[in-house]
């Protein structure tokens, strides 16, 4: 379900060095492209969604959302998307209170991401949220508000912020951790083998939701 008063903003700004250069969030998998995926699990748990892209925007033409590139120069990190997001939000729907972060190179991202986040906000009284698994943090899944915009923008221009969780670390930060079963829901598509090893994994899913009903018939 969209939650109301909630942005989200689909990180897509990096240079993707380790896939070899190039937009990583339009490889394909299976018959789709990671971006493809990763919108179908995002728009229902906000109520506008936003690719945070540079360069030329046709390239996300079939994706069919509005783009917006980096308000701070240099291909400066996440942050620099994030601050894209709050910007765009505040222009463009200006009732909204939140923005929502994700990654583009994790196609199996929970589809009740956004809703956790909230629930850890209001469970501990915090400011900001971010996704947790495994015992890790993944601080560019997290959930902003539009309030902290111009602050965000003034550490990274005036001190050179770059890092997620160096800026996070100045306010009351909550998680919201995920259970970990076949394969962590934040795996992402770095590099040409993780490809091969979300592909092999969807693979083996599918086999396992065709074989459910045979087995179910057998056992009859």
């Amino acid at each position: 379900m969209a939650k109301l008063g909630i942005v989200g903003v689909l990180l897509a700004g990096g240079q993707s060095r380790r896939m070899g250069g190039g937009d990583k969030c339009l490889r394909m998998l299976g018959n789709r492209t990671i971006l493809a995926k990763i919108i179908e699990r995002t728009r229902p748990q906000v109520s506008a969604l936003v690719l945070n892209a540079n360069g030329d925007p046709a390239r996300f033409a079939d994706c069919g959302l509005p783009v917006t590139p980096d308000t701070v120069e240099g291909f400066a990190g996440p942050l620099a998307g994030v601050l894209a997001g709050l910007d765009w939000a505040a222009e463009q729907t200006p009732d909204c209170e939140w923005v929502a972060s994700f990654a583009t190179d994790a196609p199996f991202l929970p589809e009740d991401l956004v809703s956790r986040l909230l629930a850890a906000i209001e469970r501990d009284g915090a400011e900001l949220a971010c996704a947790a698994s495994d015992g890790r943090t993944h601080p560019v899944f997290g959930l902003w508000p539009v309030r902290l915009r111009e602050g965000l923008r003034q550490a990274m221009i005036n001190e050179d912020i770059r890092k997620v969780d160096r800026w996070t670390a100045r306010y009351r930060l909550a998680k919201a951790t995920f259970e970990v079963r076949e394969l962590d829901p934040f795996f992402n598509a770095n590099r040409p083998e993780d490809l091969e090893t979300a592909a092999a994994w969807m693979s083996r899913r599918q086999l396992a939701k065709a074989g459910a009903p045979h087995a179910k018939k057998s056992k009859g």
